[in-house]
């Protein structure tokens, strides 16, 4: 029995990362032997242990064939005489295809130290073109490194655009796709993510809502850039910028709420261009199907959501009258929900600065929106209460006292 450490740890290592997680391969070993040194069983398609103590995945070296369409079509093969070699030739890119021995010393059969050198991320061997799981897995890795330089192998590229011809695409669940985007959105730059799919073809037929966007103009004035494809991306590359702080389930919500936000400027017929009239209504039913189809978390759903149908108010914040303001912070349950408030208006400063020439320019929009809605806040309803007011005009109270509050604030942005 031999053990190595694989994939990530090793490839991550080489970058100067740290890894958080440390993956071992394990030759010349059965089940049995895995069983009867304490490790514990984990894997469902293929042997896959915790180590007793550390807890850390130890898989058993193994080869695959493919027997039908998709990431599940294959049958595995876990025995003692399948070689380190021929376990790191089923992996996908080369720089994943490293393996470390416990002394330090490089088993590197692909080539990978080289294209870490080189910022290439290209397949290991033709058994890439059996998994369409692994277009989505180098569209991320192209999101994670693109800020170290790397690009993707020219062979790659046409290879990937023959599995999208060839109808293995098609073949791949929602459930699957929505795991590797939440993945994506979390990148340094997601955007990337989408660029890939979108170059080989795949983001028409998984995302094909979004495809839409792109040779869609907007008015120059307001869009330098003029293609809302090109907007999108650039609205989703400014929510990962400022949500750096954020939670992984936050990151996602808002980064995933600026990838939809303008679904509806695709439904604009073409002699309406470049303008968009309701376009963020039109956008709901759009946004609701893709995120039914992709099986979205309730949260990120609701989110995206309200960001396509409200994110306007916020750019037009200052045209309002008061007692609108206060039936758009309703409609978006802003008193009782002010935390999901608050990831809604980073979303809606992401759409402001996805804009050419205005990346670094925070929107003098968002400062007044929070003033205004920090003076409706600050009425108290226990104090109205206190005023014999009871029932539903209570609620009626409530609002004109709010709408009085931020009557002040707008004589004072004004002056």
């Amino acid at each position: 029995m031999k053990i190595y450490k694989v994939g990530g740890c090793v490839r991550d290592k080489l970058l100067g990362i740290d890894a958080k997680d440390q993956d071992y391969v394990v030759v010349g070993a059965t089940v049995q032997q895995m069983l009867d040194l304490g490790y514990k069983p984990v894997g469902k398609e293929f042997p896959v242990f915790l180590h007793p103590k550390t807890h850390e995945e130890y898989a058993l070296a193994r080869t695959e064939r493919k027997i039908s369409k998709g990431y599940q079509g294959f049958t595995f093969f876990c025995e003692p005489e399948v070689t380190l070699e021929q376990d790191l030739s089923r992996r996908d890119l080369t720089i994943n295809a490293i393996a470390e021995t416990d002394d330090g010393l490089l088993v590197d059969p692909y080539n990978g130290e080289q294209d870490i050198a080189n910022r290439l991320l290209r397949h290991v061997s033709d058994a890439f073109i059996e998994d369409p799981v692994r277009i989505l897995r180098v569209a991320r890795f192209s999101a994670r490194y693109h800020h170290l330089g790397f690009s993707i192998a020219d062979e790659t590229k046409l290879m990937m655009s023959q599995m999208v011809a060839n109808g293995e695409v098609d073949a791949l669940v929602m459930e699957r796709v929505w795991n590797e985007i939440s993945l994506a959105l979390t990148e340094p730059n997601p955007q990337i993510f989408f660029d890939v799919l979108y170059k080989c073809g795949a983001l028409a037929i998984l995302l094909p809502e979004v495809q839409a966007l792109f040779g869609v103009p907007q008015t120059e004035k307001w869009h330098p850039e003029i293609d809302t494809g090109i907007h999108t991306m650039m609205v989703l590359q400014q929510a990962r910028r400022l949500v750096e702080n954020l939670s992984k389930e936050e990151q996602i919500s808002i980064c995933f709420a600026a990838l939809v936000h303008d679904l509806g400027k695709a439904l604009t017929p073409k002699e309406e261009w470049p303008s968009h009239k309701m376009h963020e209504r039109k956008g709901v039913p759009i946004v609701k199907k893709l995120c039914n189809r992709l099986k979205v978390s309730k949260q990120q759903k609701e989110l995206a959501l309200l960001v396509t149908e409200y994110h306007l108010y916020i750019h037009r914040i200052d045209e309002l009258k008061a007692s609108t303001m206060i039936n758009f912070f309703n409609s978006v349950d802003a008193f009782r929900r002010s935390k999901r408030f608050q990831l809604f208006l980073i979303a809606c400063e992401a759409d402001s600065r996805g804009r050419l020439g205005y990346e670094d320019i925070e929107p003098i929009q968002l400062p007044h929106c929070r003033a205004y809605y920090k003076a409706a806040q600050s009425v108290s309803i226990q104090d109205i209460i206190a005023q014999g007011h009871q029932g539903p005009a209570v609620k009626t109270e409530l609002d004109n006292q709010r709408i009085e509050a931020i009557k002040l604030v707008q004589k004072e942005i004004k002056g």
